[in-house]
Formats: C-alpha cells, structure tokens, sequence
C-alpha cells in the first residue's frame, strides 16, 4: 500500500522530497504526489517507518492509501468516528455516566426499600 499527501493538509514543505529514499514525491503543477510505482513505504529500508509520514510537519499530509475499497471505507469510517466520539474520552466518560446512573437508582430502591419496612 502506497502513500498519498493530501494536498489539502500539504503545506509545500518539501521535507517530504528530501527524506524520501527512493524519491518517489514528486512536484507536478504546484501539487506534491507520491509515485506508488516507486514508493516501497520504506520497507527494504534502514528505517523502520515511512518517512514521508514521518517528516510531514503537519501529521496528516501523508496518508495510507488504501489498496480496496473496504480497507478504504474502513479506514474513512474509522477516522470520522474517532472525530466524533473523541474515542479516548467516550468510553471512560460513558462508563462514568452509567456508573453514576446505575448508583443513583440502587440508592433510590434502597432507600424505598428501608422506608417500606418502618
């Protein structure tokens, strides 16, 4: 699977062209592209990460590219649920929220319970 750079995140560094070791970034009509003939993703490599992924200042200029539509979807889907749930955060804060729920009904049916046996 190659990468791609978004050229809505790229922002025309040209750190990507410099690190490339089999300089498959190219520059054509202002845009920056990745030859997927000739990117490897670094395997082979001394590095252990792709480095145009590595060296983008902006984190999101150079992205997978999925190789099938469902590796493609998923991928999509993936990174809109993570915006929109903040995924670190949901789960621990419905977690909270149910506990905190769950905990305010016991006492409710505990407190009934006492006062239905004076």
């Amino acid at each position: 699977m190659a990468y791609k750079i978004l050229t809505s995140q790229c922002i025309s560094c040209n750190l990507c062209l410099t690190v490339c070791p089999t300089n498959a970034v190219k520059v054509v009509d202002g845009q920056h592209w990745i030859d997927p003939e000739l990117c490897t993703n670094c395997v082979g490599s001394i590095h252990t990460v792709p480095q145009c992924k590595a060296g983008c200042p902006t984190c999101d200029g150079c992205v997978k590219q999925p190789s099938d539509y469902w590796e493609g979807w998923f991928a999509n889907y993936n990174r809109v649920v993570a915006k929109l749930t903040n995924k670190q955060d949901y789960w621990e804060r419905w977690f909270q929220t149910y506990s905190q729920k769950y905990s305010e009904q016991l006492q409710k049916r505990q407190s009934q319970s006492v006062g239905s046996e004076a």
